[in-house]
């Protein structure tokens, strides 16, 4: 019997924690995190503002937790797609249009990823910026690659993938679910301008699109 309620515990703490976390993305995207007071993030969740110390150490703790989330799932998204394919102008196809996809469907917590880091503390920011450079460095390696191959003709990579991963993450400040493009609309859209802003080309070396 105390191992079914210990049990039923844990998950009550779980819902609980999810269910700030889910206040805090609201809160943080509506007024940003120096806006945001804890009372609001534990009023949004129902909950009073003592119950937030009990399950998270601080608001820049739930910052943290937003942000390690939300980098650690694009940077699985990029590294499957980029492995998708041997030829590099499919793999960057998917890679853009399933980074677009994901930043637009989850436009409200992308906007608090992208645009409050400067909020967390040093060491949580270190951690935050080596996942995005790993992201950076795997579509950077595959325009490279698309290079290498004769397939892309782009001066500077580096500046092409910072581009590529401008489109995606700006979604997150003005994408709206209310608006007339769906994710995958503007997810297509923008895959084909990707293989142009590399400079794709549409058949062997030598030929241009």
């Amino acid at each position: 019997m105390d191992a079914l309620t210990d049990t039923a515990e844990l998950s009550r703490a779980d819902a609980t924690r999810a269910r700030l976390l889910e206040a805090a993305v609201t809160a943080f995207a509506e007024r940003g995190f120096h806006g945001t007071t804890t009372r609001d993030i534990a009023a949004a969740a129902g909950l009073s503002p003592a119950a937030l110390y009990v399950h998270h150490k601080s608001k820049e703790e739930l910052l943290y937790l937003i942000s390690r989330s939300g980098h650690d799932h694009v940077l699985r998204l990029v590294q499957d797609a980029v492995a998708s394919s041997d030829d590099p102008a499919t793999a960057l196809r998917r890679v853009v249009h399933d980074f677009v996809v994901v930043h637009a469907r989850d436009h409200t917590s992308t906007r608090v990823v992208n645009y409050e880091l400067t909020a967390l503390n040093p060491e949580h920011f270190a951690e935050i910026r080596d996942i995005r450079h790993r992201i950076e460095q795997a579509i950077r390696q595959l325009i490279e690659a698309g290079v290498a191959a004769g397939v892309f003709d782009t001066p500077d990579p580096r500046m092409a993938g910072a581009a590529l991963m401008s489109l995606g993450v700006d979604l997150g400040r003005w994408y709206r679910d209310e608006g007339g493009w769906s994710p995958e609309h503007i997810a297509d859209q923008y895959a084909e301008m990707a293989l142009r802003i590399v400079g794709a080309r549409s058949g062997p070396p030598g030929t241009t699109r």
